[in-house]
């Protein structure tokens, strides 16, 4: 298969937020979760399975839980989660959204350095190196993206690909109560990047937090504003089945890059 595989993907989407460059007050649109991954073979192509028992072939020994923690997400998503997000939008301008997602993001920058020097990726550690000290000083903490204008977008690398990257297996499927999609391997190195940033406390943002925590909401909600993911997107009845395949497959693509 070629490019046009990866079109295919779209009807598997697991649709994205994005922010928009103007003041909106609606949900943006759906995005192709695969469109921000750089394929690494000879002709920039991957093939993908377009039916095949091997989409079936995921470790999922608790799908009958699994199952049930995903329908209270996507109930969950659908009455709290998203009206949330809109209520953000509607209230805040466009500046303010995306100086809050900068902020984040170059926290995020902390676990993402540890991790790219643990894989042993030594020019993407020094990116992210230069986004670190970039953002943080002249984009005033984080506030402004001054790294990405240069030339330096984030490089996202978490302690499940770091695991991943040195042999660990993913493990059974789990789907995270509020976080959805996940694994063993990954719902640990999730803990892990969790903890790691409350031990950097960069620019005290922890103990700040920990002293006010609304910031917390303001985090989900912005973790919910720009995270790939949208329930009943697939419009199949096989959904869980789709997007466990979906995440499945994109974290190995993310591992092996």
């Amino acid at each position: 298969m070629t490019r046009s595989a990866v079109a295919l993907a779209m009807g598997l989407t697991i649709a994205a937020f994005q922010a928009q460059a103007q003041n909106t007050r609606e949900v943006p649109e759906y995005r192709d979760p695969f469109e921000s991954l750089v394929f690494m073979d000879e002709e920039n192509e991957y093939q993908f399975e377009r039916s095949s028992l091997r989409a079936l072939n995921v470790q999922d020994p608790i799908e009958g839980l699994n199952r049930r923690i995903y329908r209270f997400n996507a109930q969950f998503d659908e009455h709290v989660y998203l009206p949330a997000v809109r209520g953000y939008i509607y209230v805040t301008p466009h500046f303010v959204r995306e100086g809050v997602s900068n902020f984040f993001a170059n926290l995020a920058d902390v676990p993402n350095l540890a991790n790219s020097i643990a894989q042993g990726k030594v020019q993407k550690s020094m990116r992210t190196t230069a986004r670190l000290l970039l953002n943080t000083t002249l984009g005033v903490g984080g506030l402004i993206d001054v790294a990405e204008r240069a030339g330096l977008p984030q490089e996202p690398e978490d302690l499940g690909q770091t695991l991943g990257r040195w042999g660990v297996p993913p493990g059974p499927y789990l789907v995270v109560p509020f976080l959805g999609p996940s694994s063993l391997r990954d719902g640990t190195g999730r803990l892990g990047d969790w903890g790691l940033q409350g031990e950097v406390n960069f620019l005290n943002h922890r103990s700040y937090m920990n002293r006010n925590p609304w910031t917390y909401g303001v985090q989900a909600v912005d973790l919910r504003l720009n995270t790939p993911f949208r329930y009943g997107a697939l419009d199949s009845p096989f959904e869980y089945d789709q997007v466990r395949y979906l995440y499945t497959k994109l974290r190995e693509l993310q591992i092996e890059q």
